[in-house]
Order: C-alpha cells, then sequence, then structure tokens
C-alpha cells in the first residue's frame, strides 16, 4: 500500500474557530496493525464545541487529548473519537469487517488492531457512530449507581442525555423522565419511550445533568430530594459556573459528582477495561430506534464550511454524521 494509491484526508483546527482538510500520509499496516477505511465518524457537539472554540482550561489539555490525536491544543490538531470504518487490510481475521475506532474525523488511517472493535451482526454502521456516547452513558450510570427500581431525572436531551436515559429505562422498575427547553429533543425522548417533562412527578434519587448549562445545573439541584446524587456530565471547558448553594443544598445533604469517560468508574475499575466497557457499549446499540439519534448528515468534504456551525448553531442535532462515501 502506498499514499499515492490510498490517499488520506483529515479535519484540522488549525485555530480556535477555524478548521480544515489535510492530506495525511498513510503507511502500509505492520505486523499487529489494520488499515481503515471511513464510512462515517460522529461529531461530539459538547467536547468538539469547547476544543474548536479553543476553551479547554489550559490545564486540562493533557487530560482532553483524544485517542490518535495530533498536534496540540489549542491547535493546529486534528480531534473527534467516534469512527466506524471497513477494515481493508492487515489482520486476516479482520479484514472485511465493519468496526467502531475511537479515531478524529479522517478518511483512511492506521491503527493497532485492539484499537478497534467489529460492530455486532445487526448494528449497521451509521448507528455504530453512537458507540462513543453510549460508553459515556454506561459510564455515568455506573458512577450514578443506577439500581432496579431507581427513580431517575435527566437535565438535557442531547445524545448523552438521551442515552443515560434510555440505559436507565432498561432497567426493571425504574422510573424516567427528561427535561430540556427544546421540545424537538423531547420529541426524541418520545421515540424512545421516555417521559419528556418540564418538571418530573416524583421526587428523584439520581439526577443526571448533561445540558452544558448554568441553568441546567441549577435546575438539577433544584429538583433533588433529599439525599439525591447530581451526576454532572457536562463539560464547561473554561467557562465559570455559579450556582445557588444557599438554599436547601446543604438540608438535603445533596452531592454533585462528576462523570468523565477517562476512567472506568470507580467501583468496576479493578475489574473492567476500558476495552471491556467499550466492548459492552457496542453490544447495547442492537435497538433500531437509536437510529432516531442521528438526526444530521454531512459529506465530509464539505465538512470545514460546515463544522462551526453544526458545533454552535444546530440546537435541534443530536449526533451529526460525517459521510465519507465520496472519498477515494
Amino acid at each position: 500500500m502506498s499514499n499515492n494509491n490510498y490517499p488520506a484526508r483529515a479535519l484540522w483546527i488549525e485555530r480556535p474557530g477555524e478548521a480544515g482538510l489535510r492530506e495525511q500520509r498513510i503507511e502500509p499496516p505492520a505486523e499487529g496493525e489494520v488499515t481503515v477505511k471511513t464510512l462515517f465518524s460522529g461529531i461530539s457537539r459538547g467536547t468538539e464545541r469547547v476544543v474548536f472554540t479553543g476553551a479547554v482550561p489550559e490545564r486540562e489539555r493533557a487530560s482532553m487529548r483524544a485517542p490518535f490525536q495530533e498536534g496540540d491544543l489549542p491547535g493546529p490538531l486534528k480531534y473527534g473519537y467516534s469512527s466506524v470504518g471497513r477494515v481493508e487490510a492487515g489482520e486476516p481475521a479482520l479484514q472485511g469487517r465493519t468496526v467502531f475506532c475511537l479515531y478524529p474525523h479522517q478518511s483512511r488511517y492506521v491503527v493497532p488492531r485492539e484499537a478497534v472493535i467489529a460492530l455486532p451482526a445487526g448494528v449497521p454502521p451509521k448507528r455504530g457512530l453512537l458507540a462513543a456516547n453510549m460508553e459515556t452513558a454506561v459510564n455515568a450510570a455506573w458512577d450514578g449507581g443506577l439500581t432496579v427500581g431507581s427513580r431517575v431525572v435527566v437535565v438535557g436531551a442531547g445524545i448523552v442525555g438521551l442515552l443515560v436515559a434510555y440505559l436507565a429505562g432498561l432497567v426493571p422498575g425504574t422510573s424516567v423522565a427528561v427535561i430540556d427547553t427544546n421540545p424537538a429533543k423531547l420529541a426524541a425522548c418520545r421515540a424512545l419511550g421516555i417521559e419528556a417533562t418540564g418538571r418530573p412527578a416524583f421526587t428523584p434519587d439520581i439526577v443526571f445533568e448533561a445540558s452544558a448549562s448554568q441553568g441546567g445545573l441549577q435546575s438539577a439541584l433544584d429538583i433533588a430530594g433529599l439525599e439525591t446524587r447530581i451526576v454532572v456530565l457536562s463539560w464547561f471547558g473554561d467557562t465559570p459556573v455559579e450556582l445557588a448553594l444557599g438554599g436547601a443544598f446543604h438540608s438535603k445533604r445533596l452531592t454533585i459528582a462528576s462523570s468523565q469517560v477517562g476512567h472506568v468508574a470507580p467501583d468496576k475499575r479493578p475489574r473492567w477495561s476500558h476495552r471491556q466497557r467499550l466492548g459492552l457499549a457496542v453490544s447495547l446499540l442492537a435497538d433500531a430506534r437509536l437510529d432516531g439519534l442521528i438526526n444530521g448528515t454531512t459529506p465530509f468534504a464539505d465538512l470545514p464550511a460546515r463544522y462551526e456551525r453544526i458545533l454552535l448553531h444546530a440546537d435541534d442535532t443530536l449526533c451529526h454524521a460525517v459521510d465519507y462515501a465520496d472519498e477515494p
């Protein structure tokens, strides 16, 4: 394989607020590696918005590195972590398989075979893009202590919030409600069989905050009951957040906990690896109703021109797919 025969391009954030495509050099796969021809990549609007706008605090830049990222924050760099493609060279057992990989937006790439995981039969390539967000949702469910009979409220009907609500709804005996100010996103809740409401009809045991807004986080505290656990999934970057903690925060003995996918949840960490957790996430994508969470598609060649709008202005978008059908 040569770069001339197998050209590749990647999306690079050249500087905060500016993105473009660059040619990438692709070498033949060495032993233990595979070459993946990308079919789709997925845009994680929350995280990629913070990266694109240069809002990652300097002290957090190392911890925010994506797998296979090139370059450094604030740029130039290529960033992203949701890619589905077909293995076209390398490990014989994987050739021709459709696989998921935590890789930036790039048309073709070479990675160690351990970096890809084959999609199960019945999970189409585009739905496979949800694997990274599903893994985040799985970790959040673990961090929140989700159990049989839990009463759950999710504040924020973005892709991660909806997947958390979806997982909660699979647990026997749970009550699940989602709060969001955007009616279009609440319609996606109903398609998944989840209650969409302005205020839940029950006092929650767990509140998952995934709104990426100060108001959403305050709402999560306001609706909490006695000793409710508030699990914060939002990533605010360098934006300060002010909360009113002078009300019932102490008398209710509320707990605010962070959840972040970079580490396996503490009670699972001794027994679960990152790859095992990702494998679980991929296995949970068998439900065709999840296809409704992918409600935007852009050809890869058009991505630089549309990237800012997708990240900053497409408020009705849940998971936005990038289509590589026209890439060689």
